[in-house]
């Protein structure tokens, strides 16, 4: 197959086509090079998902804290979680604190 064949052939005359070059250089350009490319996009769709876990993650443990902030509203349970957390203790009280192995030999 000489240089005259392979040019009049489908497949090169395509492919050698000014807009197809153009057409395929712009299509390069935009997923790779330019500044909105692709790949930028993909790390930016990547943040947001691992920020809206964190959003998620964050208004549960809001809710948590709010269930513990209306428990606390009651003074036994405020002695309570003071003397479990913040091991407080009332005067004349003494404290001891036990605890256990939880490893298995």
């Amino acid at each position: 197959m000489n240089f005259k064949q392979l040019k009049e052939h489908r497949i090169v005359k395509i492919t050698t086509n000014k807009y197809v070059l153009i057409l395929t250089a712009f299509i390069v350009w935009m997923l790779f090079f330019d500044e909105n490319s692709y790949l930028v996009h993909r790390e930016f769709n990547k943040e947001v998902d691992e920020l809206e876990d964190a959003i998620n993650f964050y208004k549960s443990k809001i809710k948590e804290d709010q269930l513990i902030i209306r428990d606390l509203q009651d003074s036994l349970q405020l002695e309570k979680f003071a003397r479990e957390q913040y091991l407080m203790k009332k005067k004349n009280e003494d404290i001891f604190i036990i605890e256990f192995d939880t490893l298995e030999k």
